[in-house]
């Protein structure tokens, strides 16, 4: 008698302990709240903390909104913070993309929160300031308004029903655009749709090694996501797995055959996973949280100089474009490595309607 009142009570203390700890997991916010709060980056030196999907990030800086070879758009999400090495990698690329891809400039989308973490809705990742987005939609010729950079339609280049390549919409630019990016060395992973992955397959001839590391993801049939390897002073970043050996273009019928198709009627409906609470986080990252508010660094300059000599490509008109040519400014001097300083100034561009965007056949 005395034994089974014993047990009944240790039953009984155990199910109210458990419920006092999910009362207590249900009042503790999530992390997505606590880091899209911050609006300004932390006051410390630069640091990625943990995985690129779950860690957060210090001493951030915001990339400049526009610059003689990129613009950034999505202003309303205020996620053009990164790493100052990822900031200087991304306005390298403009440059470099202008000459050995004959594009006029990038467009950059999400690339973190102030402090990294995790974001309310849209990205898993792009938690520690090494991920952003670039698209596949080239800088039109003049100097786009927020509202434009908000609202302005992003083509896909894949066919809906095909789920391969849309041929109308693809340019071989974008596959020089797409090797640029790779070979940058510290760039670690390039994701984008399977159908652009098999398409890059097909026509990269033999020069090949850049495509190890190109990997197909879900979604990215509109933009690309650029991945840069843990940076020195983060010895809290946690790096990706090697891509191991290869192109990779050997891998792409489990994408097509399985993880593309509509999923079967007796198939379980996707459940959202729960949110992540900061205490699943580095614990780092509770003190990132609490450092104080940066007072604004940008990074102005590419941090590697174009030859002199080298010919910039003339742009392509299309129908983002007013008519007139692009002004675009003369490259920076380069720093030996990335100064602080103010932003870039946009070069002097016309303004005007933004016609309807229609990516240019074959270029």
């Amino acid at each position: 008698m005395v034994g089974s009142m014993g047990l009944r009570m240790a039953l009984g203390l155990g199910l109210a302990l458990g419920l006092a700890l999910t009362g207590a997991a249900r009042a503790e916010p999530a992390a997505k709240d606590l880091f899209s709060a911050k609006q300004f980056p932390s006051a410390a030196a630069p640091q990625s903390i943990g995985f690129y999907s779950k860690g957060c990030l210090a001493g951030g800086m915001e990339m400049p909104k526009d610059g003689p070879t990129w613009q950034v758009m999505k202003p309303s999400r205020d996620r053009a913070y990164a790493h100052p090495a990822l900031i200087a990698l991304l306005q390298r690329l403009s440059v470099d993309a202008r000459r050995e891809a004959n594009w006029r400039g990038l467009l950059f989308g999400d690339m973190a929160q102030p402090r990294g973490g995790p974001m309310k809705d849209g990205h898993a990742s792009h938690q520690i300031g090494l991920d952003a987005d670039i698209y596949l939609t080239e800088m039109p010729n003049r100097r786009l308004t927020d509202d434009e950079r908000d609202n302005m339609p992003l083509p896909s280049v894949i066919d809906k029903r095909t789920r391969h390549i849309d041929e109308r919409r693809w340019r071989p630019e974008m596959l020089k655009l797409l090797r640029t990016a790779a070979e940058e060395p510290e760039v670690e992973r390039i994701f984008v749709h399977p159908g652009i992955k098999e398409k890059l397959c097909k026509t990269a001839g033999r020069d090949r090694a850049w495509l190890n590391k190109v990997r197909p993801m879900y979604g990215h049939d509109y933009h690309f996501h650029v991945r840069m390897v843990c940076q020195p002073g983060s010895p809290n970043c946690k790096p990706q797995e090697s891509t191991g050996e290869g192109d990779g273009c050997d891998k792409l019928d489990y994408w097509f055959d399985v993880a593309l198709q509509p999923p079967k009627p007796s198939a379980k409906p996707y459940k959202k996973p729960p949110p992540i609470f900061l205490s699943a986080l580095p614990r780092a990252c509770a003190a990132v949280l609490k450092q104080p508010d940066a007072a604004g660094a940008r990074v102005a300059a590419p941090a590697r100089a174009t030859p002199a000599a080298a010919p910039v490509a003339t742009a392509m008109s299309d129908d983002f474009d007013t008519g007139a040519p692009i002004a675009l400014a003369p490259e920076p001097a380069v720093p030996a490595r990335p100064a602080l300083a103010a932003p870039v100034p946009p070069a002097p561009i016309p303004r005007g309607r933004l016609p309807m965007p229609r990516l240019r056949p074959n270029g």
